[in-house]
């Protein structure tokens, strides 16, 4: 019985999957037309063709390269100076206009003033720094935020110093929060690589693939390469919660 349960959610998310393609194939039937909505199975041939190229390749490597960097970039920046912002209400009032401006600019607007200031293959980077940036400072201020003021007392009467409130307070407090920061991270900064890349196209990019099979009417080829996006950007992430998943039970142990 206990097995049944567990195998509910697989069955549940074949099932999903399943109707997806279905509602997908009766959608192509429907239009008529591969080039306006190709049906899942010339899709996933083109798909297979695309991945044993160079090209693809090439182009899977240097856009997670850019997303890594731009998230390597922000994550700890945004950390500091959402440490900032939660401990001194002066540096939270000086960096609330800059967060104000970034959540508030449209991401074309800040794709296309990136690519002239830092040109194709820098402004994907920038773009991804800019949209990490402010999650992982909020997330910071909120797990500062979330510790007891009972417990920031204790440690005040114990007289430890910054140093030692920062690793046995803070950091362990924020640390959910940070984790939680990056796992959002990573999905929004591979939709903003890949958007900074369909408009700028660097020489190897996967949204340079699309715009090209676009600007071609390759419809096919256009899902195809996007569905290696989506695929790329699961497997980040689940990589990433084993990651965590692993770090987690060796803390256990400990």
């Amino acid at each position: 019985m206990a097995r049944g349960i567990k195998n509910r959610p697989v069955l549940s998310f074949l099932g999903g999957f399943a109707c997806f393609f279905i509602v997908w194939q009766i959608g192509a039937w429907l239009t008529g037309s591969e080039i306006i909505l190709p049906g899942p199975l010339p899709v996933v041939k083109k798909l297979l063709e695309i991945v044993k190229t160079e090209r693809f390749q090439r182009a899977l490597a240097a856009s997670s390269a850019r997303l890594l960097l731009g998230i390597l970039i922000a994550a700890p920046l945004g950390v500091l100076a959402g440490l900032a912002a939660a401990l001194n209400r002066r540096m939270a009032a000086f960096l609330q206009p800059f967060f104000s401006v970034i959540a508030a600019t449209p991401v074309m607007s800040v794709i296309l003033i990136a690519f002239l200031a830092f040109g194709s293959e820098k402004t994907p980077i920038f773009t991804v720094f800019l949209m990490v940036f402010p999650v992982m400072a909020a997330n910071t201020t909120a797990g500062v935020k979330a510790i007891p003021s009972d417990l920031v007392e204790l440690f005040k009467v114990y007289n430890l110093d910054g140093m030692e409130k920062l690793r046995f307070l803070y950091i362990p407090a924020v640390m959910p929060f940070l984790t939680a920061g990056l796992q959002s991270a990573l999905s929004l900064g591979w939709k903003a690589a890949v958007a900074a890349e369909v408009l700028v196209q660097p020489l190897s990019a996967l949204g340079t693939g699309m715009q090209m099979a676009k600007a071609q009417l390759e419809t096919p080829e256009l899902f195809a390469w996007t569905a290696a996006t989506v695929t790329a950007a699961a497997l980040s992430g689940l990589l990433f919660d084993g990651i965590n998943l692993s770090i987690s039970r060796k803390k256990r142990r400990c």
